[in-house]
This record gives structure tokens, C-alpha cells and sequence, in this order.
């Protein structure tokens, strides 16, 4: 068979490529031979840096788009960072200890939260979490807790139990946050994330398309969630999960089964993601990485 030409690949990780944030081995081995193949393969998650699942980069990647777009690198070139202002940000934390909310600030080195946060989360979630993403446990991990959190920078938040619905606290902040409904607990007026609205993972992938000299031709993108609309509709193909809410199955050009049956090995093949690919996908001269 003739080459395909190399491809960016980018991956949800939870409900994608991962359940519950363990990666089945099929899929470790199929991004393996992807790469093998002359393909890029990237991490494109709604989670932080902070939160990635032990181990997950061991399998090796390209590079990943974290906190739902804020967050970019490729070959360890940080590409972007951004956070929220420091005068939004500051009104979000007083916000949501006004509502005695369960809260995280999520950045890439870390998450931040309130003294005695751990407690609250731990009840919450379990060690175990909800029925999708993280657990308490994730969360402890990379948690650092601090009296004084009016100048902690970070890029998204999540927050659990407010005393106020969702559609309150977005009145009080104002048009530049968004919110996604929790995905980990039941009560989604009062839980779930808050984001910049103008920022979303398709545009943390157009960075890395450009940066490495790509058509958007050359982007397949894999995912199950609502803040997936964006980059599977950006990609030259979008592939949703089978069982993804209806939204996303509306925009995908492609379906591939879940990641407990290791659906993207198959998918994978079908796209012809095993077949050697040419034209090196390198970084344009004089790009800033």
C-alpha cells in the first residue's frame, strides 16, 4: 500500500482513551505503532497538566493540549499558558468561598484550594470519584491547599457543592467564563467547571498545527465530551465515541467504540493510522516555541 501523508492525532483522555483514568494496554499499544508510523499523536484533555493520570506519558507523546485549550506544548516547547486575569480570577475565588463551594483552581504545575478542601472533596467524591474522570484521589494528588488564594494563577476551575446554581454565578462574573455540568457528581446546578469562554481545545490544536507547518487536513481528533464540539468539528476528522451525548455525535465524521472494548485500535485502522506516513510534520523556521 502506497504512504498516507503524516497526520496530527489528538486524544480526549477521559471517556476516549482512557476509563476512569486507566489506559487500556491496547491503546498504549496503538498509539505506539501510530508513532512508528511517522504519525504525531498529542493528548488533548479538559484536564490540567497537574491532573494527569500516573504513568500516562510513560506510553510517549508529541506533545498535549491540557485545561480544555489554555495549556499547550510539543516536543516540550511550551507553546501556551494562558490563565485568567488576575481581577477575574480574584472575583472567582471570592465568589465561590461566598457560596462555600468545593473548589479547585487548576494550573499546570498545580491545583489549589482552600484548608481543609481534601475533607470536603474526599466526601464528595470518593476515593473511587463518579461515574466518568477523576476521583478524590486525582485531586489530592497534586492538591496544594493555601489560606491566602487571591493571587494564585490558574487556567480552569472546578468546583463541587455551591450554595448557589451555576446560572448565578455566571450573572456575578460576567460574559468572559463559561461553565460545563459536572461530570462526577449528580447535582449539576451546583457543581462543575468554570472556564474562559474564549478559550476551547480546538484552538490549543490549531497552535500546534501551525507550529508544525500542518493543514488542518492533517488533524483527526478523537472524542466523547462537550468541550470536545469544538476541536472535533475543527479537525479534518472528528471521531466521536459511540454513547458521547448527541451534540457531539451531530458534528463527528467518524465513530469508533469505547475505550473499555479499546475502541481505537480498530479506528485507528480504519483510518490508515498504521500505514507509514511522509512529509515530516517539523516546526516552521523561526517559530516560537
Amino acid at each position: 500500500m502506497s504512504p498516507v501523508r503524516s497526520k496530527l492525532v489528538f486524544l480526549d483522555i477521559d471517556g476516549t482513551y482512557a476509563v476512569h483514568g486507566v489506559v487500556p494496554p491496547g491503546h498504549e499499544d496503538a498509539v505506539r505503532r501510530v508513532r512508528a508510523a511517522g504519525h504525531r499523536v498529542f493528548l488533548c484533555t479538559g484536564r490540567s497538566k497537574a491532573l494527569l493520570p500516573t504513568g500516562i506519558l510513560d506510553v510517549g507523546f508529541d506533545g498535549l493540549v491540557a485545561s480544555a485549550g489554555c495549556y499547550v506544548e510539543v516536543d516540550g516547547n511550551l507553546l501556551m499558558d494562558r490563565r485568567f486575569p488576575g481581577d477575574l480570577a480574584r472575583r472567582v475565588v471570592s465568589l465561590l468561598v461566598e457560596h462555600d463551594a468545593a473548589f479547585v483552581l487548576e494550573a499546570p504545575e498545580a491545583l489549589y484550594g482552600p484548608p481543609g478542601v481534601d475533607d470536603r472533596l474526599r466526601a464528595l467524591l470518593g476515593p473511587g470519584g463518579g461515574q466518568e474522570q477523576h476521583g478524590a484521589d486525582d485531586f489530592l494528588r497534586a492538591l496544594r491547599m493555601l489560606e491566602d488564594l487571591s493571587e494564585v494563577s490558574f487556567a480552569k476551575v472546578t468546583y463541587l457543592a455551591a450554595t448557589a446554581p451555576w446560572t448565578e454565578l455566571l450573572s456575578s462574573l460576567g460574559p468572559r467564563v463559561g461553565f460545563v455540568p459536572s461530570s462526577i457528581v449528580e447535582a449539576h446546578d451546583f457543581a462543575g467547571e468554570l472556564y474562559l469562554i474564549d478559550v476551547h481545545k480546538a484552538l490549543g490544536i490549531e497552535l500546534v498545527q501551525r507550529h508544525l507547518a500542518a493543514e488542518r487536513s492533517d488533524v483527526i481528533a478523537f472524542g466523547d465530551g462537550i468541550n470536545d464540539l469544538e476541536m472535533l468539528e475543527y479537525a479534518g476528522v472528528g471521531v466521536a465515541i459511540e454513547g458521547s451525548d448527541d451534540r457531539v455525535m451531530a458534528v463527528a465524521d467518524a465513530f469508533a467504540r469505547g475505550p473499555h472494548v479499546e475502541g481505537l485500535v480498530a479506528s485507528f485502522d480504519d483510518l490508515g493510522l498504521y500505514r507509514p506516513g511522509h512529509t515530516r510534520l517539523d516546526p516552521e523556521p523561526g517559530h516560537i516555541a
